[in-house]
C-alpha cells in the first residue's frame, strides 16, 4: 500500500514537472538552428525538428502577400485558436510601431501544405522573417510582446523596439 502511494506521489511530480516546463517553453521567441535550406525545398517526413528551419525563405508567393521591406510578421491561426485572436492584435501595435514591417495572417487549416513545410503544430505560432524572406525567429503559443519587439529590434539593426 505504501509503495503504491509513493509510486503516485512520485509519478504526479513528474508530471506536474513536466507540466511546468512545457508552459514555461510555449510561446518563447526562438531563434532557428542555423542549417541553411530554403523551404521550398520539402524535406522528407521527419528529417528535420521544427525549430531546424534557418536558412529558410518564405517568398510572396508562399504567404499570399508582399513582405515587409524591413521585416515579416507571420502568424498561423485556426478558428478554434483562443490565443490567435491577442497575438493578432499584438503583433498588429508591434507592425504599426515602425515603417516597413508588415503582419501576414495565415488560416493555418487553408494553408495545411505550408503548415506541414514549416512543421506547425500549434496556433497561433509566429514567425519573423526577415526583409528576404528568411526565417529568424519562431514561436509556438503566444509570444510575449517583448520578445517580438527584440526580435523585429534585431533585424532593424537596434535595440528593442518600444
Amino acid at each position: 500500500m505504501v509503495s503504491g502511494l509513493v509510486a503516485l506521489v512520485v509519478a504526479l511530480a513528474v508530471a506536474s514537472a513536466a507540466g511546468v516546463l512545457m508552459r514555461h517553453r510555449e510561446g518563447r521567441l526562438r531563434p532557428v538552428r542555423e542549417k541553411a535550406e530554403s523551404i521550398s525545398r520539402t524535406p522528407a517526413a521527419g528529417s528535420r525538428a521544427a525549430s531546424d528551419l534557418s536558412g529558410a525563405v518564405l517568398t510572396p508567393a508562399d504567404l499570399g502577400a508582399p513582405l515587409g521591406d524591413q521585416a515579416t510578421l507571420v502568424q498561423f491561426s485556426t478558428e478554434a485558436c483562443a490565443y490567435c485572436g491577442p497575438t493578432r492584435e499584438m503583433l498588429t501595435e508591434v507592425a504599426g510601431s515602425r515603417e516597413g514591417i508588415r503582419l501576414i495572417e495565415i488560416d493555418a487549416v487553408e494553408r495545411l501544405d505550408l503548415a506541414r513545410r514549416l512543421r506547425i503544430y500549434t496556433t497561433p505560432t509566429v514567425l519573423v522573417l526577415g526583409p528576404d524572406g528568411a526565417i529568424a525567429r519562431r514561436s509556438a503559443g503566444r509570444p510575449r510582446k517583448a520578445e517580438v519587439l527584440a526580435a523585429v529590434g534585431g533585424l532593424l539593426g537596434e535595440g528593442e523596439v518600444s
